[in-house]
């Protein structure tokens, strides 16, 4: 059946009746140097084919050879993410035909990978979920496919396709899930909080950028539904390659209300992968999902098995930095935030914003402030992640500074951010552009009071007699003359001096 012809559900009647059960897939590119079996170089953004080798194109009598960075890395990965590391583990071929993999298998783990049975612990929803890790295993990223022609992009409808394998090989791991039960409601909230502290814990390993934007980290998400009250699991949809946190919990939340309208017309949910639309928050079909058998996985011939020594191991643990979690605690001890705002912080991707605002002289109050106010708001318009934002930290403590010293009001800091994410310049370029800047000169203020008073005579008087109240509405009409831009503190001073005699 297809979900274009019927009416979903609401999020809320599907959860009334079905129990949401979640399996996320997350592959991160290693920031190596050079690819995972080659010497080829990993750089972003080099011409087409320009940064490849017989190896990662599979060329006859090539062999591989495994980097030892990306093994160290995995095994960071893993220790941090609470896993047993394996005393030994083997590649193995996953075979299956695309024009993205020019070897037509891909160099991966099966059921031997280098970490496994961990968990990792999130905050969402206002409580603590642990969310087990069934392994992290190796393998290789196949190339890119860039359809031309067409509306959508995709092969289907595509004139033709270009293929540029400078990204095949470049080294992987892949975090697989257990399933995630028990989430209810909170399925797409619980979704993108794992990522997010996810990417953070990749992050603070330095061993990826964790970048969704570039495709540096990436999430397959697997959704399926069983009737309230049910164990046995319903067929799961795994949406491929959601690439940001904010489309990560569009696509659960979709794939939930999609999965629930195919069971209520008494049809059978397909295994299958689906593509996410950002455009509107929906997904749609890809291809029949296989089982691991259809892969015919079998031991990689060219590549000795890794085995990691203990000793080697407990180095590595040992070079673990503070993890995320931790990192907020402090921070939020540091900042005087309630539990709350340091919730909303993270979930907002704020934390290293605010951090960095503030490691450039912004105040912490300040630095959360701004961030987690107007900037959060134009971000929410946007529709976009809050780091996307077209403003820089370094920009954001300008803002402040500015405001600290007078310069601006909040009203006009508004009004500089606006310029600021228009690309007008930096905080100070927008001022003197727009003309920004706080009027204190008395002169042109003391102009504008006396073309209060005369507006508001009865005002006026009651100041005189000592009623103060009626000033606010004289400073409001000073402000609205000097178009915000008058320093209020300064129109109360002289207006009180102009009216007192």
């Amino acid at each position: 059946m297809s979900t274009s012809t019927v009416t979903l559900p609401s999020y809320e009647d599907a959860l009334a009746t079905y129990d949401p059960v979640m399996g996320l897939e997350v592959h991160v590119e290693l920031g190596t140097v050079t690819k995972m079996f080659c010497g080829c170089p990993t750089a972003f953004g080099a011409d087409p084919n320009t940064q490849t080798c017989p190896t990662c194109l599979g060329l006859p009598g090539a062999l591989p050879v495994v980097n030892a960075k990306a093994i160290e890395s995995a095994i960071r990965i893993g220790l941090a993410l609470n896993c047993e590391i394996a005393e030994w583990c083997r590649f193995a071929r996953k075979n299956y035909f695309y024009p993205d993999m020019p070897k037509n298998f891909q160099t991966s783990q099966y059921d031997e990978p280098i970490a496994f049975n961990g968990y990792l612990d999130i905050e969402a929803a206002g409580k603590t979920w642990r969310i087990e890790i069934e392994r992290a295993h190796m393998e290789e990223d196949t190339g890119k496919s860039t359809h031309v022609g067409g509306a959508t992009g995709r092969i289907h409808g595509a004139e033709y396709s270009l293929v540029d394998y400078n990204r095949a090989g470049i080294p992987l791991i892949e975090i697989v899930t257990k399933p995630i039960t028990g989430t209810g409601e909170h399925a797409p909230e619980v979704a993108r909080a794992y990522v997010a502290e996810l990417r953070e814990l990749i992050k603070a390993l330095g061993v990826s950028e964790a970048r969704m934007e570039l495709g540096q980290m990436r999430c397959d998400a697997n959704v399926s539904l069983r009737p309230i009250g049910r164990e046995k699991f319903g067929t799961r949809s795994e949406t491929k390659n959601v690439n940001s946190l904010r489309s990560v919990e569009r696509a659960v939340t979709f794939e939930i209300r999609r999965h629930a309208a195919v069971l209520n017309a008494g049809d059978t949910v397909i295994q299958e992968t689906r593509h996410f639309h950002e455009n509107d928050g929906t997904t749609s079909p890809g291809r029949v999902k296989e089982e691991a058998e259809d892969y015919r996985y079998f031991p990689e011939p060219d590549l000795v098995p890794v085995a990691p020594a203990r000793a080697w191991v407990d180095e590595l643990r040992g070079t673990l930095p503070e993890l995320p979690s931790v990192r907020r605690n402090r921070l939020q001890a540091e900042w005087g935030a309630t539990d709350h705002d340091m919730q909303s912080i993270q979930n907002a991707g704020a934390v290293d914003l605010i951090v960095q605002t503030v490691s450039l002289g912004a105040p912490a109050d300040q630095a959360r402030k701004w961030w987690m106010g107007e900037l959060a708001r134009h971000a929410n318009e946007q529709e976009v992640e809050l780091g996307d934002l077209a403003i820089t930290p370094a920009q954001v403590a300008e803002l402040v500074t500015l405001t600290a010293a007078g310069t601006l009001n909040d009203k006009l800091a508004r009004q500089v951010i606006v310029g600021v994410l228009a690309g007008e310049g930096s905080p100070e370029q927008v001022v003197a552009a727009r003309g920004l800047a706080v009027v204190s000169d008395d002169g042109p203020l003391l102009a504008a009071i006396d073309e209060a008073i005369a507006k508001f005579p009865d005002a006026a008087e009651k100041v005189r007699g000592g009623n103060q109240g009626p000033a606010g509405q004289l400073i409001g009409a000073v402000m609205k003359t000097t178009r915000g831009q008058a320093d209020a503190a300064r129109v109360r001073e002289l207006l009180l001096e102009r009216l007192s005699g």
